[in-house]
């Protein structure tokens, strides 16, 4: 049988393979020749991408990495955001590298979370003052405990208790003098009275009847005269 004969690999192949192999450590590429690049450069990751792109000083990638920016961005944001874009740059006769395409669209909805977080923070901020100016209305008009008495007078609940004691003592008295025994006592009080005028009439002295004045005094003068 015969047998193909594969080519062995050039010194540039093994190179290119060695640096996709370990892409993840590249840094600034120097000089290295654009169509080694652009062999290389496809295989990093978009973190990769852009450490060396920030890495690489003096020199711009563009031409190799470009395209790679239009697919991340297309990856990222969508088709119809990346057509959005280029049917503006073509209406303002503009041209933008897609590495600054794609940083400024991060920086916008970057901004936009921000907004929405701080109008939700708001939100809830006004929320939380609704709630604690609605709690404190509700305390206000909460009475205050009737266990408490006031000893200094007023309106307040030991008022109207202190109120509320003495129309029940009034009452209380009202009916009692009302009462039938007490009515009995009354009458007998009074059916007493005249009794008692007779009997202190009985008392006076025999000087004080009518016409006998005369006849005791006259055996006292008497007897004045002897002595």
């Amino acid at each position: 049988m015969l047998r193909t004969k594969r080519k062995a690999p050039s010194l540039v192949d093994l190179c290119v393979n060695l640096a996709v192999e370990n892409v993840k450590y590249l840094g600034d590429v120097g000089e290295t020749d654009l169509h080694l690049l652009d062999r290389i450069l496809p295989h990093c990751t978009l973190d990769q991408l852009m450490h060396i792109e920030k890495s690489t000083v003096g020199r711009d990638l563009s031409s190799v990495t470009d395209k790679l920016w239009k697919t991340f961005y297309e990856k990222q944001f969508g088709e119809r955001s990346t057509n959005l874009v280029i049917e503006r740059m073509r209406q303002k006769k503009v041209s933008f590298r897609w590495l600054q395409l794609y940083e400024a669209k991060l920086k916008e909805i970057a901004e936009a979370v921000n907004k929405s977080a701080a109008r939700i923070r708001q939100l809830y901020k006004k929320e939380d003052d609704r709630k604690q100016s609605r709690q404190v209305r509700i305390c206000s008009k909460v009475p205050p405990s009737s266990s408490k008495r006031s000893f200094c007078g007023g309106s307040g609940p030991g008022y109207n208790l202190s109120n509320g004691k003495s129309n029940l003592m009034k009452k209380a008295k009202m009916d009692f003098l009302k009462s039938r025994e007490v009515q009995n006592i009354a009458a007998m009080k009074k059916n007493a009275l005249p009794g008692s005028s007779r009997s202190s009439s009985m008392m006076k002295p025999p000087s004080s009847f009518p016409g006998k004045s005369s006849a005791s005094s006259k055996p006292m003068k008497s007897l004045e005269r002897r002595f």
